[in-house]
């Protein structure tokens, strides 16, 4: 059985960073496991503005998954 966390982030644009890769490295060093990268938003122009990153890992013993 596995846990699941739903994180947002940004490739960055113009006026702002992009974050994903710090987002993946740091849950990657809590031992989450990318699973899937999702776009929420658009532009007017069909880009992608914003995504969200779900990442896995075993469910611990006695834990619980939703974070």
């Amino acid at each position: 059985m596995y846990e699941y966390k739903f994180v947002e982030t940004s490739l960055g644009g113009f006026f702002s960073t992009s974050t994903y890769r710090e987002t993946i490295k740091s849950n990657a060093s809590d031992g989450w496991k990318l699973v899937q990268v999702l776009p929420l938003e658009y532009t007017g122009y069909g880009k992608p503005k914003s995504y969200e990153i779900i990442f896995e890992r075993p469910l611990q013993q006695g834990g619980k998954s939703g974070e």
